[in-house]
């Protein structure tokens, strides 16, 4: 198949990131990918037929990213195209899954497994087992609201019962979920527990990344709900050692945004750019859990970074959402630290620039010693050397709380010139 200049995207996987699938998109080393994105966790989560836990778009083939090279994705744009949208904290049902009620969904009364359903009415019992129509929905939520956006969505405001039922009775229409999903939309459920609150809107991307060396569902492509699928007892059941063939495009974190770039390892030849569950905002960590998910059109280019090779993603945030440690120096500081090195004797100082490396694991502690070591090992340097750095000069953020973080401090350009790095940093910074 041809690679094109530009790949519009607007179908979907059924949950499973699968290497062995074939890419039907290919795209150009230096083109662009133009997706129409689903809504993220909720929806998938009561659809059982998604195996996932999100509803991804089917990955692209970079030409010419081979295994042991890297992907830079540029993120030119993301834009909202939900008129609203319902989230909360949830509870899984018990009797209703295998193991993994993200993955396994079951009937708890025709037994079958990923059934397909049916909505009658709305609330939380409206999901129905398209076989037997039990009520089939694997989570609930604990407290939920629905939301709906400005025009220019700029704010959202947290709808009352009444306005949050009529946006439950046509909501394929107000989530504007894309003709090729098949998830339910979540704000069929019609929570109302928070009403009038006003929330900032600023888009990114839960998920962005590559695909993985073996079949994961999607939202497990990463370190900490990776950890679900050690030894589970449903089809993609894996060991610890297994889980390293993940190359964690679930994030969550909220820097993954305009303007930004994300460095992602090639495990699988032509790389398998993949995207989705797009949310109007988060604060760091995620804390509840979820948050709003919402369709969206994303505009990325992609460059092929010829052997680099990357234990995981690393991140490029624009300049707004960096530590205050890690910023760039300004010319000023720069003349002050100068007249200091004179002062001291210092005949060379560094120059640098910010760098953002993921680091995934079960918690955050082993997220953080994972993403020093991602550092660590790529520009062969001992990771207390990277602790002094990310302490002086950078800081350790939680993308999402469970175990997702991001280990940022500033480099020094010959660590990143090795590397085939440099320019493509100094041009994100200066």
């Amino acid at each position: 198949m041809t690679a094109k200049q530009t790949v519009y995207v607007n179908e979907f996987t059924d949950g499973i990131l699968d290497p062995t699938k074939e890419m039907k998109n290919r795209v150009k080393d230096g083109g662009f990918i133009v997706a129409n994105t689903t809504p993220g966790c909720w929806g998938p989560m009561i659809t059982p037929a998604l195996k996932g836990g999100h509803e991804v778009t089917r990955p692209v083939y970079v030409e010419g990213a081979e295994v042991g090279d890297a992907i830079a994705i540029h993120i030119k744009s993301i834009e909202v195209t939900s008129i609203a949208t319902a989230s909360g904290n949830d509870k899984p049902v018990d009797g209703r899954f295998v193991g993994d009620p993200f993955v396994a969904g079951k009937c708890p009364e025709c037994g079958t497994l990923n059934p397909e359903t049916v909505i009658d009415g709305i609330g939380q019992e409206a999901i129905r087992c398209i076989n037997c129509h039990a009520d089939i929905t694997p989570f609930t939520f604990t407290n939920a609201y629905t939301m709906a956006f400005n025009q220019n969505k700029t704010v959202g405001i947290s709808l009352n019962k009444d306005a949050a039922e009529k946006v439950a009775r046509d909501g394929k229409k107000y989530m504007n979920t894309p003709e090729n999903s098949i998830q339910n939309p979540v704000v069929t459920f019609a929570p109302h527990d928070l009403v009038g609150a006003i929330a900032r809107v600023r888009p990114f991307l839960g998920q962005l990344g590559t695909t993985p060396a073996r079949p994961l569902p999607d939202s497990h492509n990463a370190g900490d709900f990776g950890q679900f699928l050690i030894d589970a007892p449903h089809d993609y059941g894996l060991t610890k050692e297994q889980l390293e063939d993940r190359t964690d495009g679930h994030m969550d974190i909220n820097r993954v945004r305009d303007g930004a770039i994300l460095i992602c390892p090639v495990k699988v030849p032509g790389g398998g750019v993949y995207l989705g569950d797009m949310h109007a905002m988060q604060g760091d960590g995620e804390i509840a859990g979820h948050t709003t998910d919402v369709s969206g059109i994303v505009n990325l280019q992609v460059n092929v970074l010829k052997d680099v090779k990357l234990e995981g993603p690393v991140l490029l945030p624009v300049v707004e959402d960096l530590p205050h440690l890690a910023k760039p120096f300004s010319e000023e500081e720069k003349q002050q630290a100068i007249q200091l090195s004179k002062q001291w004797g210092i005949q060379e100082l560094e120059d640098s620039y910010p760098i953002s490396f993921v680091g995934t694991g079960a918690d955050l502690n082993e997220a953080t010693e994972n993403g020093m070591e991602r550092a660590a090992n790529l520009f062969g340097i001992t990771v207390p050397e990277v602790m002094n750095r990310a302490t002086i000069n950078g800081a350790i953020e939680i993308g999402r709380h469970p175990g997702v973080v991001t280990v940022t401090f500033l480099t020094p350009v010959k660590y990143l010139e090795e590397k085939g790095l440099a320019d493509l940093v100094r041009n994100q910074y200066v």
